[in-house]
């Protein structure tokens, strides 16, 4: 099967020295096996789960939107774990590139030096804020280099990649070629006129250079066909019809390497040392370095599901598949994409000196208190705004009054003198009325909401869920204030007991159904309650069994040490401002 791909593409050139026949045998649309069904379905037959992080350019510090990605990934990876699954949690840095190389040369450093320092600060990063990888990868790795050296040889000895000379727009800061439809003019800091990217904002240059070619104009109608099969595909479905909007043109050959001369700080392409393979190419094919990729990767790259932002969506869902396609691997079963982080409405930068250190605001606020904030308020459709008081109030809110308030009342000693997990009177509860069934109901039904929730990367919408059912448990103990009724009565201290043994029920589930998203505090909430290490997982979910008529294991048991608070209240902005000021009057 032959192409003629000459072809001139919205202005920028693309000039094919020679044909080569092409394979395209594996591109027999393997998403419509098993293997693309669903992620659910096969996770399910396979017991097998695997999730990444984009791993991150180490041309610069980590800022909050790569903590927010790695929370994220974090959060999925932690709720197959609890579900039983045997999850894969991969994250890293891309360290290759014209902007590495540049970002070196300015720090007046070695390359590899200069990543690995700033690699070096992501992983402390992740390590401090909890964030269970399985493995970190580095593009600068051997097992890498082997990697990507294979994927580029099946690509080449396919057909798929042919030698050329292209001519047109590339950003440096994006790493990205662009259409004269995706360049505008803009004035540089000294006024002069340049041409921009529209989408990212970053100076374009005109570039002319003979390099490598995949044939990325093959995959259009394969892209779309996977993507209409499969709506899932590319989550949440504003950013599926976005790459679906993409398909409706042509898309141009993609240049795959960089001259040598231009750029020596990336691997070098297999049997011609004068180019460097394109930045971006190496960096996806972290995935399947990760997984034992080319010898050992059949457990778990079918199972692969990325964690992106918005800014590398066409990276991930045209360029990777296409890539996968042309390999004949199978596509990711889903690409979850989130939308990012802004403060006082405006896109992060050190220009205007908005940017949100994520070491000092987890230390800040606690790793638990960072982790539940951008989960609860990060809503992967659209733009989230980052600021301290709102933190605070969220924070104090949710976490120190209502849940932390919760456990504290109901397991003190003035209310609880035998510190244990209480009985439930089937009879004393009789005295229950509508709204405490309201809330039973509510809380049997929740781990099948939160599953729901979790599973579309809509986290948000799984703490709303839960904070509904704190507050209504807070509304129940409120409602019949047991610390009211009278104990030399059997029959009160029977309703006592009871209205305890349905608190710390709901208490029980609450902390089993976080863990995921706040770990540390979920596992000082179960061990308050006398949970052992064995009994947190999904299939303890059973709710108020007691209720159910049958035996609750956790009845009689006695609680576990009193650690403190379960998280401490928070102070504004405005207050330690009005403290400051007051002792700065006394001095």
């Amino acid at each position: 099967m032959k192409f003629p791909f000459l072809s001139v593409i919205r202005g920028s050139k693309i000039i094919h020295r020679f044909h080569r026949k092409v394979d395209l045998f594996p591109l027999q649309r393997p998403w419509s096996s098993a293997v693309n069904h669903g992620s659910d379905q096969l996770c399910k037959e396979n017991s097998s789960f695997y999730i990444t992080t984009p791993i991150f350019y180490v041309n610069a510090a980590p800022h909050l939107g790569h903590l927010y990605s790695a929370v994220i990934a974090d959060c999925l990876h932690r709720w197959k774990l609890l579900q039983g699954f045997d999850s894969r949690f991969a994250t890293g840095t891309d360290e290759h590139g014209l902007k590495i190389q540049q970002a070196a040369e300015a720090a007046s450093k070695a390359p590899l030096t200069f990543c690995t320092e700033v690699s070096e600060r992501f992983r402390n990063l992740f390590s401090s804020c909890n964030i269970s990888f399985t493995d970190y990868i580095r593009t600068t790795e051997q097992r890498h280099r082997r990697a990507v050296e294979h994927f580029w040889s099946v690509l080449w000895n396919k057909g798929l990649i042919y030698k050329g000379s292209y001519e047109g727009w590339y950003s440096t800061q994006d790493e990205s070629f662009l259409t004269p439809s995706q360049v505008g003019d803009a004035l540089d800091p000294s006024g002069k006129e340049v041409k921009v990217s529209l989408e990212s904002g970053h100076k374009v240059e005109w570039m002319k250079e003979e390099n490598y070619m995949f044939r990325l104009s093959v995959f259009r109608p394969f892209l779309l066909d996977w993507l209409v099969k499969n709506p899932g595909a590319v989550q949440p479905e504003r950013f599926h019809q976005t790459v679906l909007h993409w398909l409706q043109e042509d898309l141009p050959d993609l240049s795959v390497s960089r001259q040598r001369s231009r750029l020596q700080w990336g691997i070098p392409v297999p049997g011609d040392p004068e180019q460097t393979i394109y930045v971006w190419l190496d960096a996806l094919v972290n995935y399947l370095t990760v997984v034992g990729y080319p010898d050992k990767h059949d457990q778990w790259w079918p199972v692969a599901h990325h964690v992106i932002g918005k800014d590398i969506l066409k990276f991930h869902a045209l360029y990777w598949p296409a890539f996968l396609l042309g390999a004949g691997l199978p596509l990711p079963q889903v690409i979850h994409v989130h939308s990012h982080w802004t403060v006082g409405g405006r896109k992060m930068s050190k220009s205007l000196g908005n940017v949100v250190d994520p070491f000092e605001h987890s230390r800040m606020f606690t790793n638990d208190g960072m982790r539940y904030f951008l989960l609860r308020q990060g809503v992967p459709d659209s733009d989230c705004d980052y600021t301290h008081d709102k933190v605070v109030k969220l924070l104090n809110a949710e976490l120190a009054d209502s849940l932390g308030g919760l456990l504290n009342r109901c397991t003190a000693p003035a209310l609880n003198p035998a510190q244990v997990y209480p009985a439930f009177c089937s009879q004393a509860f009789c005295r229950a009325v509508a709204e405490d069934h309201h809330m039973v109901a509510a809380v049997r039904s929740l781990p099948t909401v939160v599953e729901k929730h979790y599973e579309s990367m809509h986290v948000y919408k799984a703490l709303e869920a839960i904070s509904a059912c704190v507050r209504q448990t807070n509304g129940f103990v409120q409602r019949h204030a047991p610390w009211k009724l009278d104990r030399r009565y059997s029959k009160e201290q029977r309703w006592l007991d009871t209205i305890v043994h349905v608190a710390l029920e709901c208490l029980r589930i609450y902390g089993t159904l976080l863990q995921p998203v706040v770990p540390e505090i979920s596992d000082r909430l179960l061990t308050r309650l006398g949970v052992k290490q064995h009994e947190r997982s999904w299939k303890d979910l059973h709710f108020l069994q007691r209720y159910e008529g049958t035996k609750c294991p956790f009845e009689g048991r006695m609680l576990g040490s009193d650690s403190g608070l379960l998280f401490n209240r928070l102070e504004s902005q405005k207050q330690k401002a009005k403290k400051s000021h007051k002792s700065g009057h006394l001095k």
